[in-house]
Parts: C-alpha cells; sequence; structure tokens
C-alpha cells in the first residue's frame, strides 16, 4: 500500500505541532496498544489449555509448564483442573476486554483534545490573519476548515496511524503464535487474508482519492450556500427564492455525501468479501485436521478460530486506518500549512499585553500607494496628507475612488504597497501595527451586533464580568441611543437577536457609534455611519461626536457633504487620487459639484 509523499511530510507537520506534552499523551496511547496487543496473544494462547481440560483433561498432566501449578493447588485429578483454569481463562478475557475499555475511552478522550486544541488554535491563527487575507478568502472557507476538515485531520494524521501500527502489530502477533500452533495453516491464512486486502487496496485507492477531492472542494461551499441563504433571508422570503439555495445545498451535499458514502462502503468492502474465506478455511481445517489425526481437534480448532476472529478485524483495522488516511489526505493537505506556522507549543503561546502608541501630534500620508495582492491596478496612487491631532476631516468620493480604502490604511488593515504611514513621525509598520490600532475606535455602514444584549454590544469583545456599565450607558447617551434602550423590557440587558434583526437600521448604527465611544479611542473612524440615520437623527449624533473631547481626532466617510458641516477639513477623493481639500464653505462653493451620493469603495 504505497503512501504519497506529500501525505507523510503532512503528517510530520502534524506531529511537531503537537507539542511535548501532547506527544507523550499519544506515545501512552500507543503504549495502551501494544498492551492490548499482548492481551490478546494471550487470551489466544490460553485457549488451548482451557478447551484442552474440557476435553481431555488428562493429557495437561503430561505437560511439564502445568506441574507446578498442580502441585501449588494441590491438585489430584484431573477434573479438579477444570474450577481454576476456568476462572484463570475468564480473568484473562476479562483483562482483555478491561485493558479494550481503558484505551476507547483514552482514545475518544485525546481525539476530544487533540480537536479542541487544533480548532482553536486554527480560529485564532484566522483572526490574526492581516485584514488582506480575509478580504482575499471567503469565510466559508475558514468555517469549513475549523468546524469539519479539523476532525478529518487529526483523524487521518494522528489516530488512523496509530490505529494501523497497532492493529499491524496485532495482526503480526496473532500470526506468529498461529505460526507456532500450525505454520502451514497460519501463512495460508496470512497469504489468502492479507493478499485479499492488499489486492482490493489497490484497485480502490484512485477512487477514494477522488471522493477526498470532492468532499475537501465542496465541504466550503455547502457552508457558503448556509450563510448566504440565512444571511440575506430576508430578501429570500421576498423574492420566494427558497428554492434557489436549498437546491444549491442539497446538490452540494448530495456530492459531500455520495463520495463519503463511496468511501465507507470501500472501507468496509473487504471484511464482508473475506469473511466467507476465514469461515471456508477453518471448515476445510476442522475436516483435514479430524481425517488425519486421530487426536481430538477441538482444542486447536479453538485456539485457531479465535485466532481467525482477531485476525480478520486487524488486518481490516490496517485496510480501514489505510482507506482513511489516503480518503483524508486531501484535507490533511490544506490543514498542514495553517500548522507549519505553529509547530511547537511555544508559538501558541498568547501575545502579551499590547502597549498603546502614544499619539500626540499628528497623522501623515506620505506617498502612499495601494493595491490589492494579484491586481496591477492602483486603488490609491501617490496620497500626501497630514491630518492634525484633535482635528476633524470628512472624505467625499464617488463609487471607487478609494476612501474606505485610504482609511484602511489610516487604520493599520492595509499596508501600503509604496509610500508610508506615519503617526508623530514614526513610521507605522507591522511592529507598531497593533499599538497604533489601539487608539482606533472603527464604525462602519454595515455594523455587525452579536446574538447578545445591548450591553455586550455596545461593549463588543469586553468579558461580561469586565464591562463597565456607567461607560456604557455615556457611551450610548452620546450615540443618542440611551431613551430607546430604556423603554426596552429589560433595558441594556435585552437581548437583540442575531445580526440585530429586531432593531431598525438607525438603531444598530448608533449601537455601533456607541461601540466605538466605550472604547474611548484617540481616533474616531466613521465609514458612512450615519446613512441609515433619518435627518434629525444624524444631526443630533453629529453634534454629539463635534462636542466630544478636542483632543478626539475624527475621520468621516459621508454620502452627503452636508454631514461633514462640522469638518476642518474636507478630502475630495477620485481615481485613487486627491482632487482637492478645504473646509466645507469652500468645497460647496466649487464650480463643478462633488459626486458624492454613491459611498463604497
Amino acid at each position: 500500500m504505497q503512501q504519497d509523499p506529500n501525505i507523510t511530510h503532512n503528517i510530520l507537520i502534524l506531529w511537531k505541532y503537537l507539542g511535548r506534552k501532547r506527544r507523550n499523551q499519544f506515545l501512552l496511547l500507543a503504549l495502551l496498544m501494544l498492551v492490548s496487543v499482548f492481551t490478546e496473544v494471550i487470551t489466544i494462547g490460553a485457549v488451548i489449555p482451557f478447551l484442552g481440560v474440557l476435553t481431555e483433561p488428562e493429557h495437561l498432566f503430561t505437560l511439564a509448564w502445568i506441574q507446578p501449578v498442580i502441585q501449588s493447588l494441590g491438585i489430584e485429578t484431573a477434573n479438579e483442573l477444570l474450577l481454576p483454569l476456568t476462572l484463570a481463562f475468564i480473568c484473562i478475557a476479562a483483562l482483555a476486554s478491561g485493558i479494550r475499555i481503558v484505551l476507547l475511552w483514552y482514545n475518544a478522550w485525546l481525539t476530544a483534545a487533540m480537536g479542541i486544541q487544533l480548532q482553536r488554535d486554527i480560529y485564532s491563527m484566522a483572526l490574526n490573519k492581516p485584514y488582506e487575507f480575509h478580504v482575499a478568502h471567503n469565510s466559508s472557507d475558514l468555517i469549513s476548515l475549523t468546524t469539519q476538515k479539523v476532525g478529518a485531520a487529526i483523524n487521518a494524521g494522528i489516530m488512523q496511524i496509530l490505529s494501523l501500527l497497532t492493529a499491524l502489530v496485532m495482526s503480526l502477533a496473532i500470526i506468529s503464535t498461529l505460526m507456532y500452533i500450525n505454520p502451514f495453516v497460519a501463512l495460508s491464512a496470512f497469504l489468502i487474508w492479507g493478499g485479499g486486502y492488499i489486492l482490493i487496496a489497490r484497485l480502490v485507492r484512485a477512487r477514494v482519492r477522488r471522493n477526498s477531492t470532492l468532499i475537501r472542494e465542496n465541504q466550503p461551499q455547502a457552508v457558503k450556500c448556509m450563510q448566504e441563504g440565512l444571511g440575506g433571508i430576508r430578501d429570500v422570503i421576498l423574492d420566494n427564492s427558497q428554492k434557489v439555495f436549498s437546491q444549491g445545498y442539497a446538490e452540494t451535499m448530495q456530492k459531500i455525501q455520495h463520495a463519503g458514502m463511496q468511501n465507507s462502503f470501500l472501507s468496509m468492502l473487504p471484511k464482508n468479501l473475506l469473511e466467507v474465506l476465514g469461515i471456508t478455511l477453518i471448515a476445510l481445517l476442522a475436516y483435514t485436521m479430524q481425517e488425519n489425526s486421530s487426536q481430538n481437534a477441538l482444542p486447536l480448532l479453538g485456539a485457531f478460530a479465535l485466532g481467525a476472529q482477531r485476525l480478520l478485524p486487524g488486518l481490516q483495522q490496517i485496510y480501514f486506518s489505510w482507506s482513511n488516511i489516503n480518503g483524508n489526505h486531501a484535507v490533511l493537505a490544506e490543514v498542514a500549512p495553517w500548522l507549519a506556522v505553529a509547530h511547537n507549543s511555544e508559538a501558541r503561546i498568547q501575545a502579551p499585553s499590547i502597549p498603546l502608541l502614544d499619539f500626540r501630534e499628528q497623522i501623515e500620508l506620505q506617498g502612499v500607494s495601494f493595491c490589492y495582492a494579484g491586481s496591477d491596478k492602483e486603488v490609491l496612487s501617490n496620497i500626501h496628507l497630514t491630518i492634525p491631532k484633535g482635528s476633524r476631516i470628512g472624505f467625499i468620493g464617488e463609487t471607487g475612488s478609494g476612501k474606505s480604502t485610504l482609511l484602511d490604511i489610516i487604520m493599520g488593515l492595509l499596508i501600503p504597497t509604496g509610500g508610508q504611514l506615519r503617526v508623530d513621525g514614526r513610521k507605522i509598520d507591522s511592529s507598531t501595527m497593533k499599538a497604533w490600532q489601539r487608539n482606533i475606535a472603527h464604525v462602519s455602514q454595515a455594523i455587525f451586533l452579536s446574538d447578545g444584549s445591548m450591553l455586550e454590544n455596545i461593549a463588543f469583545g469586553v468579558p461580561v464580568k469586565d464591562i463597565n456599565e456607567k461607560k456604557v450607558e455615556q457611551a450610548a447617551r452620546q450615540a443618542q441611543i440611551h431613551e430607546f434602550i430604556e423603554t426596552l423590557p429589560h433595558g441594556y440587558k435585552t437581548l437583540i437577536g442575531e445580526r440585530g434583526v429586531r432593531l431598525s437600521g438607525g438603531q444598530r448604527q448608533r449601537i455601533g457609534i456607541a461601540r466605538a465611544l466605550y472604547k474611548q479611542a484617540n481616533v474616531l473612524v466613521l465609514d458612512e455611519a450615519t446613512s441609515a440615520l433619518d435627518d434629525g437623527t444624524e444631526k443630533a449624533v453629529m453634534k454629539s461626536i463635534e462636542n466630544l473631547d478636542d483632543s478626539l481626532t475624527v475621520l468621516m466617510i459621508a454620502h452627503r457633504l452636508s454631514t461633514l458641516t462640522g469638518c476642518d477639513t474636507v478630502v475630495a477623493l477620485s481615481q485613487g487620487e486627491i482632487l482637492r481639500t478645504g473646509s466645507y464653505t469652500v468645497m460647496i462653493q466649487q464650480p463643478q459639484p462633488l459626486q458624492v451620493q454613491d459611498s463604497v469603495c
């Protein structure tokens, strides 16, 4: 059974990732498996004397190795051996069963612990990826990776390897025991069953690999179908398009389930085909021994029957593990690169608390340009801009002018492909990015709300026990949402529903603004944060923002120039360049009106 060299490489990556403590736990699991193998062999060996005492008890008195037992127990007749040997055989069988139960529990526990560790670390690594990574990747891929593919990777990369090795050792031990009893029959059994498994494995290998790739490719698509259907449920209901989404999901799941069914069928097929060969072999053995031996063949047949009962599942486990490793190799190949960057426990230790970068004077963009990975088109080109601390800066421009991208660079979400972002003369790069971002609070056009309380959503990302309720109320008052919250049945502890479905667009926006104000940052970024508000509420919110501390720097994108009346400077962008800058009064007096109705960059 040949293995893809990439499988070995990916398994080694997974093994290195585990860390010393987890690897020791897997070594303990392997040791338990070997003990289980030993007890199984002892059980098979005990069958012969046990059945022998039932059929020919006098023969046992001629065996030299049992004489010390007879003498120590004071046994005088052969029939007196029946009870001690029966009890001994029961104890051996019970011991073997007990070890198998312990092994089963430890295996399940270790699999669960490994799954928790792997899912946690991959999710954490995904959250810590740069913003540009998330822009370029579909969230369905990450969800599928952490919720579905991790389990398959653990199964293929560690558990099935251990199961394969254990089954291999057990099978060799059983064959050796049977060889000692009767070499010809044991060797024949191994060649027939082992050869059958190897032949079937070679025939089905390509199909198993194709199914593995198909499952890996369609799992993210299934998640995507669910996300889009449930995420846009309002439009789905209005457009009566439920059938489109359910059919798309059904077709994707049909591919996954069909491929999984084939792999499951192919993994169990040899057992059912080769069981009949085992029964045939034992029947022929019984016939041959009875014809050619004057001795009672029952003890020997019992040993072979028990050996066959253990050997066939062992060979099946070898084949099943091999099938699972190959069937999940595509998934393991997808998980392995994530683990390559965290191959030891030290790499997964949570980073220390990030210091706050002191912002005292100004933000500078010096010749900043930007284009997304895989594209030659510049979204921003040669941007020069100085933003003094405490200023109010507004950004306007048509769709695609680069407004949101510019603010993403200022917030450190995107790294300029040309030029520099500087704060108080200090370059913002990978070493200072996190510290700079602690100064920033952001309110987007589409506010994300969790299925929690008002309190939790305003203090988003803060453990409930650490939330300062007075600060929450203060932020809510500034965002003009406090009075509404007070009318709710449970006030700030009222649940708002998944994605804020129980709130109006304006209410969601004001919660987003309150969330930003709760952070008490030095820089407040409003990316069309008031676009969903009515004129009266927008004016009240903007008035509250204008009345905030003079040291707070406010950067805002607006689709109405009138929203920017309180700004010190308005920056007009067009096709990735600064078209002109000036005060609100200067902008409305320009002879050529600005196209500011669209807002998405």
